[in-house]
């Protein structure tokens, strides 16, 4: 039985190894895009939606850095959608109404109970707006000067039907918010190489954009609209099937967007399990093969030690664990490191080594709970 289990191990261990080695070499080969300021004259209307909810500490710094954008005012508008708030939120985005920005109420629209609120605001806000291209972020996101202008340019430039891009979590120096930075970081060169390679679907809702036409001739989000998560992935799969080679990722500092932590591990967990909830719904199966094999690693790496008591050479199995442990940083830092230097995360890298433990542990968990349990989001319980 122990050694069955090593033999499992060790043969899902190795392929881990040459996935994360295969993301190294498809992040490297991203070519960049740089915005380049020309006389050309963009003509792309965008619309940037806004899905808020209790969002009253964040809202307004989100607006601020959009209503202040180096694209012209006249080719977008703002469109927040207010989900029930039961604080100030709508209160102020009141306040950016002379600044081009539009206040939706989801109440307004919805009396009954829906799995998926945030699905259904979106779908309300795109119903009406003006744009051709539909940019979303969330209400805790703050966006650099260029970051419309740089999605509109590729949009003009490449003509993709989804843009996936990039999200950077800036924290404080709590535990739980360094490791939240270097996770999230690893997740975003993950979808960077899984989009350009199109090997499977990610992307991440804080910082993504769609032509219009694509989202009504997939059908929005009808057939997904019944799932609590996936307005972003499971969107852009649907996308996908009609256009595989106008999915694209777009790599550049200028449409970098930075969200804010969790503060608590609680709230982490919750967050996580959300993401993992959604799994066994993706249509796109390439993309439940690689969590299956990255769950399941890390579900080995737990039980190795344990296993390692009722086998009789005790010692040779600690030596097993710790170099599978090494071996699994060190490729996993070999990866990281050009993401960490798009992001100008470098010196965060430094304390990934020890927080490997805690990563193994963590995707245990919320894989778990993500499909056997239930978790609560925006003050909502959620199966």
């Amino acid at each position: 039985m122990q050694q069955a289990l090593l033999i499992i191990l060790l043969i899902l261990f190795v392929l881990y190894v040459l996935l994360i080695l295969y993301y190294w070499k498809s992040w490297l080969q991203i070519k960049g895009f740089k915005l380049q300021i020309t006389n050309y004259k963009l003509q792309t209307r965008a619309s940037v939606i806004i899905p808020a909810r209790n969002e009253e500490e964040n809202i307004a710094k989100c607006l601020d850095s959009i209503c202040s954008q180096s694209y012209p005012k006249e080719l977008f508008e703002v469109l927040v959608i207010d989900d029930h708030s039961s604080d100030n939120t709508a209160e102020i985005v009141r306040m950016y109404e002379s600044r081009n920005v539009k206040l939706i109420s989801l109440e307004d629209f919805v009396q009954d109970d829906l799995n998926s609120y945030k699905k259904k605001a979106i779908e309300i806000a795109i119903s009406q707006s003006t744009g051709e291209l539909i940019v979303c972020t969330d209400a805790d996101c703050i966006a650099g000067p260029n970051w419309l202008q740089t999605i509109a340019t590729f949009y003009e430039e490449y003509q993709p039907q989804f843009i996936a891009a990039p999200v950077s979590i800036n924290g404080s120096k709590q535990f739980i918010e360094i490791f939240q930075s270097l996770d999230f970081m690893t997740l975003q060169g993950i979808t960077g190489a899984s989009v350009y390679k199109k090997i499977h679907s990610m992307c991440n809702g804080a910082n993504l954009a769609y032509a219009k036409k694509a989202f009504a001739a997939v059908g929005g989000f009808t057939g997904i609209d019944n799932i609590a998560s996936g307005d972003d992935m499971l969107l852009m799969h649907k996308i996908y099937t009609q256009w595989p080679d106008k999915v694209m990722f777009l790599k550049s500092k200028e449409a970098i967007v930075q969200t804010t932590p969790v503060h608590s591990i609680s709230e982490f967990l919750n967050q996580r399990i959300r993401w993992a909830s959604k799994a066994d719904k993706y249509e796109d199966k390439r993309i439940f093969a690689v969590l299956l094999l990255v769950y399941l690693v890390n579900v080995l790496m737990l039980l190795l030690p344990f296993v390692g008591l009722f086998y009789p050479e005790k010692l040779s199995i600690a030596h097993l664990w710790l170099l599978l442990l090494l071996l699994k940083t060190f490729v996993e830092m070999i990866f990281l490191y050009p993401v960490a230097k798009f992001f100008g995360k470098q010196k965060l890298l430094w304390l990934f080594p020890p927080m490997q433990p805690f990563h193994i542990l963590y995707t245990v968990i919320a894989g778990w709970l993500g499909k056997f349990g239930s978790y609560k989001w925006k003050g909502r319980n959620v199966k």
